[in-house]
């Protein structure tokens, strides 16, 4: 079963979700506005993704730009699980291994 992350109002995550439907694949979903990532998590994803997963393009991310850029590691990781909507999503996983960050139409079409 796949485990995906994310906000349930997000058009990205909305497009991701429903890709999963029209498939018939199950998965769970974790939603940022309910429950609070672990830092576990975000080193697995960081370690996917290359980088801390930060929606630089969001707007939440705009308002913490400054205090995330001038940062150490440490901070910056605070300042993602205190600002959940600027976490890059939707995060796919299974079997808690990272399948994608952000929703790629080629990724999701091999599931």
């Amino acid at each position: 079963m796949f485990k995906m992350y994310g906000i349930p109002n997000c058009d990205t995550v909305k497009k991701a979700r429903k890709s999963l439907e029209e498939k018939g694949l199950d998965y769970e979903f974790f939603n940022f506005k309910k429950e609070v990532p672990t830092s576990e998590m975000l080193k697995r994803w960081e370690n996917f993704f290359g980088e801390l997963p930060a929606n630089k393009r969001g707007p939440t991310f705009r308002k913490i730009k400054e205090s995330y850029e001038a940062g150490n590691k440490a901070a910056q990781e605070k300042l993602l699980l205190e600002n959940l909507s600027a976490i890059k999503r939707p995060i796919l996983e299974k079997k808690g291994k990272v399948i994608a960050i952000g929703f790629d139409i080629e990724v999701y079409e091999t599931l």
